[in-house]
C-alpha cells in the first residue's frame, strides 16, 4: 500500500516545474521547415548578396573556385556537404574583411549527362548513332541548362549565397573558346601529341572510364591455358656456359637448343578474346621453370604424349592435372635461357605469323596460372608498359612493335584481328554486346585454338572484374588512339609539366594538410595525360571497320 500511494504521488508531480529555465519566444523543435525558407525568402528580398558584394568593393580579394558539380540531376547530401562547407568558408573570409565572393559553376560535358539522355533514347527504343551529331548534343545543352535552373534554386534552399545570376558554366561559348585557346598553347608548345593506349572501355556506355567510375563485381570468366610453340632459342655457344650437368658445354647448348625448340611454353589467361592481341609472353627471373615431358593424357583434345611444355616449377603439377595428364620433368630452363627464346603465336595459321618474344616483367608471379604472362599490349596496362619498355630492344631484333587496334568501340574484332573480323564468314565476332552480355568472341577463339592444337585445357574461374559504376555492366581494355599530354619533356624553361605542378602542389597550403601528399603522389606517378574522351562521330567509321 505504502510503495502503490508513493508511485501515484511520482507520476503527478511535473518535475520541470522544478527547474528554473530562461523564456524564450523560440517554438520547442525551432520549426526548421517553415522558418528555413522563410530566412532564405528575407534574405532575396532584402538583396542580400548584392549588399554583401557592395560592402566588400575595394577590399582584398578571396578567391574559392568551385569545382562544378555535373548538371544532370537533382542534389544529394554530397552536394549539401560540398557546398554548405564552401559558403562558411567564403562567409567567414567576407566577415574577417575581404572581397569573397562566391560564384557557383556547372560542369555542363562529358559522360555523366550525354548518359542521362541516351536512358531516355533506350526507354524509347530509339538508338543514339541514328541521331545527328548536332541533334544530340543540342539535347544535352538543353538538359545541363534545365538542370543548373533546378540545382540553383535546391542549392539556395540550403542557405547558400552566390552569383547565381551570373554563374559559370564549362558549355557558355566564352568558357569553350578558352578552353580551345589553352588547348592550342599545349600543342604549340609541342607538348601535345597523338598516341595510343590500353584504357578502361565501356562497350554499353561507347566511352573511357576513369579509375574513379569503376567498381568491382564478381563474375565467372573462361579460362584457358594455351602452348606456344618455341620457333628458335638463341643460346650462347661459349665453353664457359652450361645448360646443365653434361660435361661438354658445347654439346649441352646444342642439346638444350633441341629440347627447347621441340616444345611450347604455356600462358593461363582468363581473357581468351585477347590472344588476337597477344604479341609477347611475360617471365620472371626470380622464378624456377622447369621443361616437362606428357607421358599419358586423357582429353580428347589438347597435348598428346611425348609433348614437352614449359612450365614454372610451383605451378606445373596443378596445371597438368588441370588438363588430365601425366608427365615427368626433364631439367631445369634458367633465366638466361627463357630470354633467348622465340615462340610463334599458338593462332599462326589464321594469319598471326610473327614472331612472340619472352620478355622479363617485375608483374609476373608463381601464385596461379602457368609462371608465364600472356601480353597483349593493346588489353592491359602492365602488358603495355612492359611492351614499350623493350621496343626499342624489339626492333632491333626485328620485331614490329607496333600496337594492334584488335577491338572497336563496339565490342567487335578489327581487321587487326584476321579470322574474327570483318574477314570471318558471318562478320566480326564480338567480345561483348550493347548490354554488357559475354559475346561470341571467347567461343571462337577457343574453338581456333584447338583447330591449331595450341589449346593444353580450359576451365571457368570465378573472380573480381572491374564494371562502370553507372551501366553496372562489365567493361574491357581496349587500345584506343588518344591525344596525350607529355608530362616529362623539357618545356623552354627547363621545367617539364610534371615539376610544374609539384611545385605549385608544395607552394599550395591544403587543409586538410593530408590531401597534398594524395595530390603529390598522384602527380608524381602520373603517366602521360590523356586529353581526349572520344563519345561521338564514331558509327561510320566503326560501320566501316565491319564491312572492310
Amino acid at each position: 500500500m505504502i510503495a502503490e500511494t508513493m508511485t501515484d504521488t511520482a507520476e503527478k508531480l511535473d518535475y520541470s516545474k522544478t527547474l528554473y529555465l530562461p523564456e524564450t519566444e523560440f517554438p520547442m523543435r525551432a520549426g526548421l521547415p517553415q522558418k528555413e525558407p522563410e530566412t532564405v525568402a528575407r534574405w532575396q528580398q532584402m538583396g542580400l548578396y548584392k549588399k554583401l558584394r557592395a560592402s566588400a568593393a575595394g577590399r582584398e580579394k578571396f578567391v574559392l573556385h568551385d569545382g562544378p558539380p555535373y548538371a544532370n540531376g537533382n542534389i544529394h547530401i554530397g552536394h549539401a556537404l560540398n557546398k554548405i562547407l564552401k559558403d562558411i568558408i567564403t562567409r567567414s573570409f567576407q566577415m574577417r574583411g575581404y572581397d569573397s565572393n562566391y560564384v557557383p559553376g556547372w560542369d555542363c560535358h562529358g559522360l555523366p549527362i550525354e548518359w542521362k539522355i541516351e536512358e531516355a533514347y533506350r526507354a524509347k527504343g530509339k538508338n543514339k548513332d541514328e541521331v545527328p551529331v548536332n541533334e544530340f548534343r543540342q539535347e544535352c545543352r538543353d538538359f545541363a541548362a534545365n538542370w543548373i535552373k533546378i540545382q540553383s534554386a535546391e542549392f539556395k534552399r540550403l542557405g547558400i549565397e552566390g552569383d547565381f545570376d551570373n554563374p559559370y558554366t564549362t558549355m557558355a561559348f566564352h568558357a569553350e573558346a578558352r578552353i580551345a585557346g589553352e588547348l592550342l598553347k599545349i600543342a604549340k608548345s609541342g607538348q601535345l601529341y597523338r598516341g595510343s593506349k590500353p584504357i578502361m572501355w565501356s562497350v554499353v556506355e561507347r566511352t573511357a572510364l576513369a579509375e574513379a567510375e569503376v567498381e568491382y563485381a564478381d563474375v565467372e570468366s573462361d579460362a584457358i591455358w594455351v602452348k606456344f610453340p618455341v620457333v628458335e632459342a638463341r643460346l650462347a655457344q661459349s665453353p664457359n656456359t652450361s645448360y646443365g650437368s653434361m660435361d661438354d658445354a658445347f654439346r649441352a647448348a646444342e642439346d638444350m637448343r633441341a629440347a627447347l625448340e621441340s616444345a611450347s611454353v604455356v600462358i593461363w589467361t582468363t581473357t581468351p578474346w585477347t590472344i588476337p592481341g597477344n604479341r609477347a609472353i611475360a617471365y620472371s627471373p626470380r622464378i624456377e621453370y622447369g621443361l616437362f615431358e606428357v607421358t599419358a593424357a586423357e582429353n580428347e583434345f589438347g597435348p598428346r604424349p611425348g609433348e614437352r611444355l614449359i612450365f614454372a616449377d610451383r605451378l606445373a603439377e596443378e596445371s597438368f592435372a588441370k588438363a588430365k595428364l601425366q608427365y615427368k620433368r626433364l631439367g631445369g630452363v634458367p633465366p638466361g635461357v627463357l630470354s633467348a627464346i622465340t615462340c610463334a603465336h599458338p593462332l599462326a595459321t589464321l594469319g598471326y605469323d610473327f614472331k612472340v618474344p619472352l620478355l622479363a616483367g617485375d608483374h609476373v608471379t608463381d601464385d596461379t596460372g602457368t609462371g608465364f604472362v600472356h601480353t597483349a599490349p593493346g588489353h592491359g596496362a602492365d602488358d603495355f608498359e612492359i611492351w614499350m619498355d623493350n621496343a626499342r630492344a624489339l626492333e632491333a631484333r626485328g620485331i614490329s612493335s607496333k600496337i594492334p587496334f584488335t577491338v572497336d568501340d563496339a565490342g567487335f574484332y578489327t581487321a587487326d584481328a584476321p579470322g574474327f573480323g570483318p574477314d570471318r564468314e558471318g562478320g566480326a565476332a564480338r567480345v561483348m554486346d550493347d548490354n554488357g552480355k559475354k559475346g561470341n568472341a571467347n567461343e571462337f577463339v577457343m574453338k581456333a585454338l584447338i583447330e591449331a592444337k595450341n589449346l593444353f585445357a580450359r576451365g571457368r574461374l570465378k573472380h573480381s572484374y572491374p564494371h562502370s559504376w553507372r551501366s553496372k555492366k562489365p567493361i574491357i581494355f581496349r587500345n584506343t588512339p588518344q591525344w596525350f599530354v607529355y608530362m616529362d619533356k623539357d618545356l623552354a624553361d627547363g621545367t617539364t609539366l610534371r615539376s610544374r605542378a609539384l611545385s605549385a602542389i608544395d607552394n599550395t597550403r591544403f587543409v586538410p594538410a593530408a590531401g597534398q601528399n594524395r595530390l603529390r603522389a598522384m602527380i608524381e606517378n602520373r603517366p602521360d595525360w590523356v586529353l581526349s574522351r572520344q563519345r561521338l562521330g564514331r558509327a561510320d567509321r566503326r560501320l566501316r571497320r565491319r564491312t572492310g
